[in-house]
């Protein structure tokens, strides 16, 4: 077939955005971790020698990596005092830790991959995925950076009133399972909402257990909250009046048998509140924008993940709603609904 010329000079611009928006992630995570944003919002219009005291830094780097947050449109700057800052909605984004709109855990997650991508192309040719303790420590900050947000936006304000009745059990006194809990910032979130109810937070990664059990005692909630070591197909306790699972089961080894050992724990009445990506019903229907993220971080995360577990499942980011609906009701659930979603997320409520 003979190349089209306008269309190969249409994909090459695309290219070159997509080339230059990859090498920015990097320079958005050294601005992070070297507090420049937060340096860059405090002090107001500033140029790079004054930045780079207030963050000791070097000014020439600083200069260059100012010159690319401008050029990329991560900050604002002044040809005439020459002068750089951030907008109110830049400094949500880049700056401000307690924004439901902070989203800087996503590039720290997207270098995590450029870190692992040796490690990631092994898994191509062996078949046998590449656990999340595996991957580089970046992954591990990241996620809880990226999603706490939006836990911190939604989860007590929309998802948990959403469920029928759970709000009010929670706030009567309950008992919760948080499952695939990573660094704890859901259930540290509920435990802070819900004084008259205890929670559990279950990983199977020690490490991610270790910090959630800082910010369990950081948030004053250690009391009531406690984090230990197992996986969604063998933790322990039953009777829960609420067990949860945030963006994780798609990254699991073997989801049916996580289901159904979740009915087995649940109370009679109780509910399992199940957040899994935003996805249609086909892979035409996830070609926007979000599903081109999810697809990508299934590549390098999430479907190695479940093909380095044992259970022969790896469902992938983007699950349809009827495969998550069809897990369900095999392993004994009676009710399966979307009761909330975001343009990230969708939201179930799964009972008995």
């Amino acid at each position: 077939m003979a190349v089209d010329a306008e269309r190969l000079d249409a994909f090459v611009g695309q290219f070159t955005g997509d080339f230059g928006a990859a090498l920015h992630a990097s320079t958005v995570v050294v601005g992070d971790k070297l507090g420049l944003y937060r340096a860059l919002d405090e002090s107001g219009p500033t140029d790079a020698a004054s930045l780079a005291a207030a963050a000791s830094c070097d000014a020439r780097l600083v200069q260059e990596w100012l010159d690319a947050q401008f050029t990329a449109g991560y900050c604002e700057h002044s040809a005439q005092t020459g002068t750089y800052w951030l907008s109110p909605e830049q400094s949500a984004v880049l700056a401000d830790a307690a924004s439901p709109a902070f989203l800087v855990g996503a590039m720290t997650i997207a270098v995590s991959t450029a870190k692992d991508e040796e490690k990631v192309r092994e898994a191509f040719t062996s078949g046998g995925g590449l656990g999340w303790q595996e991957h580089h420590h970046d992954l591990f900050h990241g996620t809880e950076r990226l999603f706490r947000p939006g836990y911190v936006a939604n989860l007590v304000s929309e998802w948990i009133p959403a469920l029928d009745g759970v709000d009010d059990k929670l706030r009567r006194g309950a008992s919760v399972a948080d499952l695939g809990c990573g660094h704890g910032a859901s259930t540290v979130l509920l435990a802070r909402e819900y004084p008259n109810s205890t929670f559990t937070g279950y990983d199977f990664h020690q490490a991610s257990i270790d910090i959630a059990r800082k910010r369990a005692a950081e948030a004053g909630v250690a009391d009531r909250t406690r984090f230990e070591v197992a996986s969604a197909q063998d933790f322990p306790g039953s009777g829960y009046d609420l067990v949860c699972i945030f963006d994780a089961l798609h990254d699991m080894g073997d989801p049916p048998a996580a289901a159904r050992h979740i009915r087995s724990a649940l109370d009679a009445d109780g509910t399992w509140l199940l957040v899994e990506p935003m996805a249609g019903e086909s892979v035409e229907d996830n070609a926007n924008p979000v599903g081109r993220i999810f697809y990508a971080a299934s590549v390098s995360i999430c479907t190695p993940a479940a093909q380095s577990q044992s259970g022969g499942h790896a469902l992938g980011s983007q699950v349809p709603e009827a495969e998550l609906a069809r897990i369900a009701h095999d392993a004994g659930f009676g009710r399966f609904r979307r009761s909330a979603e975001t343009p990230f997320n969708r939201v179930f409520e799964v009972r008995p």
